[in-house]
């Protein structure tokens, strides 16, 4: 028997990230236009970083707050007051180890072995993969795709339905296909969470990303008092920090005990000066969210017109996220991946990695310089014209 054969089941179960495939297929290469990870080109800006290493420098390198720290969490209360239009206490807040794992802590919370948790298709892999890691079933839900854009079916939800369901996961916008809900979608999802006594894990982590001003409708917009939702964010897309692992939950407060506990059994919480640096993104930082997202509306428009005009390509422009899902008429999406990386140098994600319903897509994040977009655009196009 060999090592491997003799571990975890769950484990064993785990699948390899086809983002990650192509990604390791291709790092590095000499000219390579890299569009396909969830990523801005712009490193962490520097008033972050200062305000992290000023933190380091200092001696905050103890254990720390497994909540958060009080500034953190008195800054993320400040942030939902101005982009939410709502005054949250800092005991709905709880800083996690990157938005990964605020959801794996979400999914312990929420999931025994053997529960369902239904979410929408295509989707990004890491919720599908999380539930079945923990124990619990992912069921999938596909989105309808027609005229190039997406839409949610409420009777489609409501048919996944069974006495193991727990909640249902809903990621607006949408990684990876821009689907964003409406206020009307929104209300609708939770009044068919309410009927069934489901909690709602809500993903608003491209909440700002809305291409049509201001930031997307968020379930806070419609909730009440001692409604069944937990949101989980990311300070990666917003302020350039990927690379840092810092993330949020807002939830009730009664839960606050239980939410502490799954940290502290599993990072410990996150570190002082990391935090510190979180602060600074917060209170300094919406002059810089403000250009990432208008560079991502240019990078958006240009990608998208360029290859919508060649009449091969059947996806319109997102509402939101920083990402195209391209129908360009390939059968075998992780096959065209590598053969697109091959002869463009453009790394794409292929559809296959999201789950039912992305098959025949490939995911472009757009969060780049206008001007290497249009060079990847003119790359692609070349490619779709000979297929």
């Amino acid at each position: 028997m060999s090592i491997v054969s003799s571990l975890s089941p769950r484990a064993l179960a785990a699948p390899e990230s086809g983002i990650v495939e192509l990604v390791n297929y291709a790092r590095g290469r000499e000219g390579l236009l890299p569009l396909w990870v969830g990523e801005g080109d712009l490193p962490t800006p520097d008033f972050i970083s200062r305000a992290a290493m000023d933190a380091l420098a200092s001696g905050e390198t103890f254990y720390t707050w497994q909540r958060g720290i009080p500034e953190l969490r008195q800054a993320l209360s400040d942030y939902y007051d101005r982009h939410f239009g709502i005054r949250l206490p800092v005991e709905h807040f709880y800083v996690t180890g990157s938005g990964m794992q605020a959801i794996q802590i979400a999914v312990q919370a929420l999931t025994s072995p053997g529960d369902e948790l239904v979410y929408l298709s295509p989707s990004w892999p890491n919720i599908a993969a999380a539930l079945e890691i923990a124990g619990a079933r992912s069921l999938s839900v596909e989105l309808q795709f027609e005229g190039g854009k997406w839409a949610v079916d409420l009777d489609r939800i409501e048919a996944a339905i069974t006495p193991k369901t727990k909640g249902i996961f809903i990621n607006t916008p949408s990684n990876p296909t821009g689907w964003t809900a409406t206020k009307q979608d929104l209300g609708d999802i939770l009044a068919l969470a309410r009927k069934h006594d489901l909690w709602i894990l809500a993903d608003e982590i491209y909440a700002r990303y809305y291409f049509a001003g201001g930031r997307a409708p968020s379930f806070l917009d419609v909730m009440d008092e001692g409604d069944k939702i937990i949101f989980v964010n990311s300070f990666s897309k917003n302020w350039s920090m990927t690379g840092w692992r810092v993330g949020w939950i807002v939830a009730p407060p009664e839960m606050g005990q239980v939410l502490e506990n799954l940290i502290q059994y599993s990072t410990s919480g996150v570190a002082q000066f990391m935090q510190k640096g979180a602060v600074a993104a917060l209170d300094q930082g919406d002059d810089f969210v403000a250009a990432n997202i208008a560079k991502a509306a240019r990078s958006r428009d240009i990608l998208c017109d360029a290859l919508v005009a060649t009449n091969r390509v059947e996806t319109l422009k997102p509402d939101g996220a920083i990402y195209a899902f391209l129908k360009i008429g390939v059968a075998d999406s992780r096959r065209a991946a590598l053969d697109i990386v091959d002869k463009t140098g453009v790394g794409l994600a292929p559809g296959t990695a999201f789950g039912p319903g992305g098959e025949l897509f490939l995911r472009a994040c757009f969060l780049r310089d206008p001007t290497q977009v249009a060079v990847a655009a003119e790359r692609l196009c070349d490619y779709i014209l000979k297929l």
